[in-house]
């Protein structure tokens, strides 16, 4: 077998050049009045600016690691999908988008994008579908990011199985895309973005699948829930009995086909625990570094978000670590593996 292509699915453009922070600042200062600014236009980043904002942060960290490609979407905790309306949002992913975009122009070898929706709380998620068309088709992204929460942590969306949501499915296996699960800052102060609102979405979304029939609908429709799922994997005998007093099908068969849980699990423990208890085939190598956990382990004197180290130390087979770190990606990214094969890997 040869070396695995090293594919982390789950980056986010956190190191983006402070211009696009002050522009959304500007922006949310004007909700009231939008006709005081700020233009679109007026963000101006240089691809020189770009290059020293992803050369001296991620792509440093992925030669040091160990890392070959990125999955890389605009930054989750600025998406906050409640701030502002459906305009707001639309105009904030488009500019997020472009710059992902750019990015992988700029270092083709080793990004590719995934797209931030424009969703907005009350908006018909059909508001989204130009916008995901344009990255597909025209950026060449490979996914795109959905927010089940687009409320900022007051839920006020119906589930991810209300039929509401269906449209954007239709389009998503149209297009052939899968959607990481992934909310954005919590408004509420009872759950820390990161530290609860996050794990709490993931293990959300898993349980709104479980208890509907969506993927009956659309057997072909892929999510990959990020931060190794949330509680799921170690609740998993929870979530195995649930299914069987709602008279479910195993969860083998009546999610596994279209779930996949990535490995932005920060200790070996953890690790362990995902991948003895979900099949390796449903298991995506991600770190999303730069994010939530940047400092370092005392306990091992790595960086918690160095996950290639915990896959490496884990007891899996070369072949098991091949479908980690580059198989499954393949397998569930198709437009991934498409721009893989047209550069011969």
């Amino acid at each position: 077998m040869r070396e695995s292509l090293i594919i982390d699915c789950h980056g986010h453009y956190t190191t983006a050049p402070k211009a696009l922070e002050d522009w959304r600042k500007r922006q949310i200062a004007n909700l009231k009045t939008p006709e005081l600014g700020p233009k679109v236009a007026e963000l101006k980043i240089s691809d020189d600016e770009l290059r020293d904002s992803i050369e001296t942060n991620q792509l440093r960290l992925m030669k040091e690691r160990g890392a070959d490609l990125t999955i890389f979407s605009p930054r989750a905790s600025f998406m906050a999908h409640h701030i502002g309306d459906l305009n707001t949002s639309q105009t904030w992913a488009a500019l997020c988008n472009e710059l992902c975009y750019r990015v992988s122009q700029l270092f083709p070898d080793h990004f590719i994008g995934a797209a931030m929706l424009p969703q907005s709380p009350g908006a018909d998620i059909r508001t989204s579908i130009a916008e995901m068309e344009k990255c597909v088709k025209e950026y060449g992204f490979v996914g795109i990011n959905l927010n089940p929460d687009p409320s900022g942590g007051h839920w006020t969306s119906p589930p991810l199985s209300d039929r509401s949501w269906y449209p954007l499915y239709e389009k998503m296996v149209e297009l052939d895309v899968p959607a990481m699960i992934h909310v954005s800052t919590s408004c509420n102060a009872c759950f820390h973005t990161t530290g609860s609102h996050y794990l709490n979405a993931d293990t959300t979304a898993f349980m709104q699948c479980l208890t509907s029939d969506l993927f009956t609908d659309f057997p072909t429709l892929k999510f990959l829930i990020p931060h190794g799922g949330g509680a799921v994997p170690y609740h998993w005998g929870r979530f195995r009995g649930l299914a069987q007093e709602l008279k479910k099908p195993l969860l083998k068969d009546h999610l596994l086909n279209n779930i996949f849980f990535d490995t932005c699990v920060y200790h070996q423990p953890g690790i362990d625990l995902l991948t003895r208890v979900i099949p390796v085939e449903n298991v995506l190598f991600a770190s999303e570094m730069i994010g939530a956990v940047r400092g370092i382990d005392p306990e091992t004197g790595h960086y918690y978000d160095d996950t290639k180290r915990y896959i490496e130390a884990a007891n899996l087979s070369a072949a098991e670590r091949h479908q980690i770190y580059e198989g499954n990606a393949r397998r569930v990214f198709p437009r991934l593996d498409a721009a893989l094969t047209q550069k011969g890997l």
